[in-house]
């Protein structure tokens, strides 16, 4: 970059949701660049902590963040952190969010009540988000009007549901969130 190229501008995107619901994954979709993962081995001591009822084979967890990058253009950057899902590191979250555009919450319908957290702190601080339900091998047992009001979700909010494995899934969802801010009103200022 020479002196007279501005750097792009970087815009931030938090992906919350519960713990194992595919965040991770999500970021190592679509990121364009290995994304960095703060992953642990699940140990003897979660044990009694950490509910894997619904989770399957799951052996780590994040225990900072996930980040990632997509390169829109040359003027245009969009960074992708992902939050840690276990209860005792969402003090991580208050950190995370700090400059983010607005969020994803990921949700799997095994387990909506995980994603019950990730909603109430997005809507707590009035920050725009988008809904992707995550369909682990197409595994969907309820509808979107059923997920809606079982996570009482605003009619405004985009509800998105796929497998966040899929790349084309991951750029819809991004997308989704970016016509989401666009239909938003500008607040005075």
């Amino acid at each position: 970059m020479t002196s007279s190229q501005a750097a792009p501008a970087a815009v931030k995107i938090l992906i919350a949701g519960g713990f194992g619901v595919g965040k991770t994954t999500l970021v190592g979709a679509v990121s364009e660049v290995a994304p960095l993962r703060t992953e642990e081995y699940l140990t003897k001591a979660s044990i009694g902590v950490d509910d894997l009822a619904g989770i399957g084979q799951k052996d780590t967890t994040t225990v900072a963040l996930d980040f990632g990058r997509i390169t829109v253009s040359p003027e245009l950057v969009v960074y992708l952190f992902g939050t840690p899902g276990q209860e005792r590191f969402w003090f991580m979250w208050n950190d995370l969010v700090n400059g983010a555009l607005g969020g994803v919450v990921i949700a799997d319908t095994r387990r909506l009540e995980t994603s019950f957290a990730s909603i109430d702190f997005y809507e707590s601080r009035d920050i725009p988000f988008v809904v992707a339900i995550n369909c682990f091998h197409g595994h969907n047992t309820r509808t979107p009007d059923e997920i809606r009001a079982a996570l009482d979700l605003d009619p405004h909010v985009p509800l998105l549901i796929g497998d966040v494995r899929e790349r084309p899934f991951g750029r819809d969802v991004l997308l989704a969130l970016v016509d989401h801010l666009m239909s938003l009103p500008v607040a005075a200022g």
